[in-house]
């Protein structure tokens, strides 16, 4: 017995996914081609409403206050009240708090409206990651969120050059296609996803909703793997803190670097269609391993970069890295995750890429300025390995639980 409206189709290929999982893909897309306001947010209020650095600053940090609950309780919800509801209403409330934002005078107006867009921003991710493993065969679970990865960052790439444009135009046009883009994703979900069943089934109620996250938190598997996840992204977001300030230090200008970290999204798109069918033959674990092995040696390389051609060498081949992460880490969360505890397991494991965002900063500088490139980039290798060799250990585990939940 499923626990969703809709039973898996079996099939192989693109055609064997469900239709109300092409609706959620495209959905996906259209969202993330308006996701505008957050990256020309610090021009915005800059520019627009004449705050200082710091005040702005101050803004960004509301925001990430926010969003560092945002898929926590998504999580909660999505089991609570169901996947379509979630989805539906959190795109309607980031669009009516984007909106909010755009229309925000003065710090405290700014400052809460922040806080309102980044608890919203990523409420439906849970849900959606929830429906994909309702909807989906676990076989193929690993292609289905691969795709939904390829449309996030080819719908980013298309924003970045959109809002650019748009922001010449007025910022009140990239507010506008941002919430817009969030209420036509809702209206997509609406009109194609199908309605959550409106009881549990038994497999369900073994997990109530009411028993919160501590159900997820004790179970070993999924913490190990959180963790692990978590290491590995702070590895991958130095390429977002500390590589340029090393470019700088070398002497290449910010549009240097600006070029260089384009190919990361570039290559996601143009590669991840070629490696996909392979990837997804392959164990998950094992993808996750080899991924953070290549993201570690990606970064490890960096120390030998001076040029911008090198470092672009460097990007492409953690770039590669991040691809075999793309969908094999949901996929392993929806093989771990009780039906009843879908939205809790997907929540607390898509947290884990926020917190990079914490900690990343943190220990990359201070490893850059304290020790140095080399212990730096050394590092990144070491704790690419360590996170292998974390990953492989997880995968006896891993495969009986999915036999167990199967056999269910």
């Amino acid at each position: 017995m499923t626990d969703t409206a809709v039973a898996p189709r079996a099939g192989t290929g693109l055609r064997g996914l469900p239709r109300p999982f092409w609706f959620l893909w495209a959905g996906t897309l259209v969202n993330r081609i308006g996701l505008s306001v957050q990256p020309f947010l610090l021009l915005y209020l800059t520019t627009a409403r004449d705050l200082s650095a710091p005040r702005a600053g101050l803004v960004l940090t509301a925001l990430g206050a926010g969003a560092s609950c945002s898929q926590i309780l998504g999580g909660a919800l999505t089991d609570r009240v169901g996947r379509r509801r979630v989805l539906v209403g959190g795109l309607l409330a980031s669009a009516g708090s984007l909106a909010l934002l755009g229309l925000a005078r003065g710090m405290p107006a700014l400052l809460a409206a922040a806080v309102l867009v980044g608890v919203c921003a990523d409420l439906y991710r849970p849900a959606a990651s929830a429906l994909v493993a309702d909807l989906v065969s676990p076989e193929r679970r690993t292609l289905a969120y691969s795709l939904l990865f390829w449309a996030i960052n080819l719908g980013f790439a298309i924003a970045g050059v959109l809002a650019g444009w748009l922001a010449t135009h007025g910022y009140g046009l990239v507010f506008a296609l941002d919430a817009g883009t969030c209420a036509v994703f809702a209206l997509i979900v609406w009109r194609g996803v199908p309605a959550d069943p409106p009881r549990l089934t038994q497999s369900d109620e073994s997990v109530p909703a009411s028993a919160g996250y501590g159900t997820a938190l004790r179970d070993p598997l999924l913490v190990a793997l959180c963790v692990l996840t978590l290491l590995q992204s702070t590895v991958y977001m130095q390429g977002y803190v500390t590589l340029p300030l090393v470019m700088a230090d070398d002497g290449l200008s910010p549009r240097t670097y600006g070029t260089v970290i384009a190919l990361n999204g570039l290559g996601i798109v143009l590669l991840q269609p070629l490696l996909l069918r392979w990837l997804t033959r392959q164990d998950r674990l094992v993808v996750l391993a080899a991924a953070s092995v290549l993201i570690g040696i990606g970064y490890g390389c960096t120390a030998f970069a001076d040029t911008g051609p090198e470092y672009a060498a460097t990007v492409l081949v953690w770039t590669v890295g991040e691809i075999g992460t793309g969908g094999a880490g949901m996929a392993i969360i929806a093989d771990l995750a009780p039906p009843g505890a879908r939205g809790r397991y997907q929540g607390l494991f898509g947290t884990m890429f926020g917190a990079a965002a914490l900690t990343a900063p943190l220990v990359g500088t201070t490893v850059l300025t304290g020790l140095g490139e080399p212990a730096l980039w050394g590092g990144c290798v070491a704790l690419g390995l360590v996170v292998a060799v974390g990953m492989l250990a997880l995968a006896p585990g891993v495969r009986a639980r999915r036999r167990v939940l199967e056999a269910g």
